[in-house]
């Protein structure tokens, strides 16, 4: 799970949600240990799906945690469409590529031109302006994430790698 924290911001929020809530019900005695192994059980066969998803859906994984970050809200998939996401997640990325510098989370200056950036490409593909608000700050905790492992001298190299697929 800590790699996917690494990679992808939804779906490592998603999967502590998920361990979280099955601790706390074992701690208050809800459910029995061999329950909460189970889920435990449950919540590694989902890693797994989630690792395999993004080869199904013909997305690298840094594409994948993108699309991820614009589908978090469900509506937005049933007004978009998967495959329109596909595409704006594409395009972030390589637009991200292009644009993203070594300290832009750090800079507010930055950070504003990484915003209107995000914003004009949800705009061009007509992303729902009432969940655009929600999809940038999605998008760019996504950015964070994915530039500190582009610009760790490790990561370089395997991001570069995850993007190519």
């Amino acid at each position: 799970m800590r790699s996917r924290s690494r990679s992808n911001v939804t779906e490592s929020r998603r999967f502590s949600e998920q361990l979280e809530d099955a601790i706390a019900r074992y701690h208050t005695h809800a459910i029995s240990t061999v329950e909460v192994l189970q889920e435990l059980i449950d919540l590694a066969k989902d890693l797994r799906a989630a690792q395999a998803r993004g080869e199904e859906e013909g997305l690298s994984q840094d594409e994948l945690a993108f699309y991820d970050a614009l589908a978090e809200n469900e509506s937005a998939v049933e007004v978009m469409g998967r495959d329109e996401l596909n595409v704006i997640a594409h395009e972030l990325l390589v637009k991200l590529q292009g644009n993203v510098t070594v300290d832009w989370a750090h800079r507010e200056s930055a950070r504003a031109k990484m915003r209107v950036l995000v914003k004009r490409i949800l705009n061009k593909y007509g992303y729902p302006p009432d969940l655009q608000a929600a999809a940038v700050q999605t998008v760019l905790a996504q950015a964070e994430v994915w530039s500190e492992r582009l610009c760790a001298p490790a990561g370089r190299a395997r991001a570069r790698r995850a993007s190519n697929g």
